[in-house]
């Protein structure tokens, strides 16, 4: 494709055409003929790297406007904000995309809702895919991803290669950074769902009002006018979001314990999940969802409420509500001891998630309720003593082991922890600590490995070394004589 072709407009101050072989913003990744973006960073800013791009073959450069004195033989494009450049460029190079996108923000819930979503498209005979924190998951091959919300020439390369499969329906998370950061900018995004407000990411973000900004980006800027927002009328902050879908005229859907399009009257714990009281637009339904947990109930809601609005069988997504599958990683049930103890894992690694979680527990526990975690390092430490406190008042006993501590001290980690909760028991090997908790179980206890949930590596230093919770806890549950599931 031609670089005049890639941007929307003649492009004051060009310099010249060329044809682009590709687009990246990783000086290691050009090849000739590329468009290299030199992008400002955390860590590194890309102009650094343009005399190494150029040296790979660059056809052409995309800088911010305001780097002075750069001059070179190829084609430069200025852009006041050239994160969200790149993004409009990757659309144009990679054009396909499904039928239908809806994406997903919040600080809990993104992953489930938008695999739950791809379940209820499926179920109403649509090919649908979800993108997110566990790749890749459809019913087509296709190259998986690394990251929640990938790069945007990764992202528009990944859509554009799910449409060419067959896919028509997909949903996809929209992390704060990846919204921050431009990176869906420029997909047609026609439903998009807001599912919870809390603590998480300052350390990048800096403070709540910009972690926020960053999420209704989705709603004011990011969506497609006239599209449709599903929205949790519960969080705190949805007169916020309201407003944000007013802004673009976005039609919105609410659901919630409240008055809302799609609410949840009662929630009735069985053994196989729970019953759920629905009021479907003042229709009232019975649905037996096979999924423990209130934050399960209004995933599911989130991810019906996005079927609908993109088009989807209402009493096909409703029936389909009870064949739902559990995402791995999340209340994950991974096996259950002799005596009858059982053995969770979830992501929870943030306050919000981790109270959630374990009142969610609580009501299911007869006996003792365990709760092993930690903290990552180089993350907002603020949350760390608050997960303390929270693990503090709702388990009866906590084991502080380690997370992904990266450059961190893991042993200062824990001890910001343990302000929050001095009467837990500390092992920082997270395997020797699984492996102590499972052996003192008791019947009737419950306990939870939260923090990591479907990860499989640890991330100490720079290394990353092998390890699942789900599977260690397997192996130590064998040992044991239980069942694994």
């Amino acid at each position: 494709m031609r670089l005049t072709e890639l941007l929307r407009t003649d492009w004051p101050g060009l310099g010249g055409d060329a044809e682009i072989t590709g687009l990246t913003a990783d000086s290691r990744e050009v090849a000739p003929g590329y468009l290299f973006a030199a992008l400002p960073g955390s860590r590194h800013d890309g102009a650094c790297f343009i005399a190494e791009a150029l040296s790979r073959g660059a056809a052409a450069l995309l800088v911010p406007e305001a780097l002075e004195g750069r001059s070179a033989d190829v084609p430069v494009v200025r852009a006041d904000d050239p994160r969200r450049e790149l993004a409009l460029m990757a659309a144009r190079y990679y054009p396909g995309a499904p039928e239908t996108i809806a994406a997903v923000t919040g600080t809990a819930g993104k992953t489930s809702v938008v695999e739950f979503a791809r379940q209820l498209w499926r179920a109403g005979g649509r090919r649908a895919a979800s993108l997110g924190t566990l790749g890749i998951r459809a019913d087509v091959p296709v190259a998986d991803i690394a990251h929640t919300t990938p790069d945007p020439v990764t992202l528009h390369r990944a859509v554009d290669a799910l449409a060419r499969a067959g896919v028509d329906c997909l949903g996809l998370e929209a992390s704060s950074h990846g919204l921050d950061q431009r990176r869906l900018d420029g997909l047609a995004i026609f439903a998009g769902a807001f599912t919870s407000f809390s603590r998480d990411h300052l350390d990048y973000h800096g403070d709540a009002e910009d972690y926020l900004r960053a999420k209704l980006r989705l709603f004011d800027t990011v969506m497609a006018i006239g599209g449709t927002a599903v929205v949790n009328a519960d969080c705190a902050v949805a007169e916020r979001v309201f407003a944000a879908c007013r802004a673009r005229s976005l039609d919105v859907v609410t659901y919630g314990r409240g008055q809302c399009d799609l609410a949840l009257r009662a929630a009735t714990p069985t053994a196989e999940g729970q019953r759920l009281a629905l009021e479907i637009f003042g229709q009232p339904r019975d649905v037996m969802l096979p999924l423990g947990g209130e934050f399960q109930a209004m995933n599911a809601l989130a991810a019906l409420g996005l079927v609908l609005a993109s088009g989807g069988d209402k009493e096909a997504a409703i029936a389909a509500l009870a064949r739902l599958q559990g995402v791995p990683g999340r209340l994950q049930g991974v096996g259950t001891l002799a005596n009858g103890a059982r053995v969770y894992v979830d992501y929870a690694h943030k306050p919000a998630a981790l109270e959630q979680v374990l009142t969610t527990l609580r009501a299911m526990t007869a006996g003792r309720l365990v709760v092993l975690f930690g903290c990552g390092g180089d993350r907002d430490r603020g949350k760390r003593r608050e997960m303390g406190e929270i693990t503090a008042r709702l388990a009866n006993h906590a084991i502080v082991t380690d997370d992904n501590p990266r450059s961190e001290d893991p042993a200062a980690i824990r001890a910001e922890v343990l302000a929050g909760c001095p009467g837990a028991e500390e092992i920082g090997e997270r395997g020797a600590a699984i492996a102590g908790a499972i052996s003192a179980l008791a019947a009737g206890d419950v306990l939870v490995l939260a923090g990591k949930g479907h990860e499989q590596g640890q991330y100490i230093g720079d290394e990353v070394r092998p390890f699942d919770d789900a599977e260690e806890a397997r192996a130590r549950i064998r040992e044991q004589g239980g069942r694994t599931s």
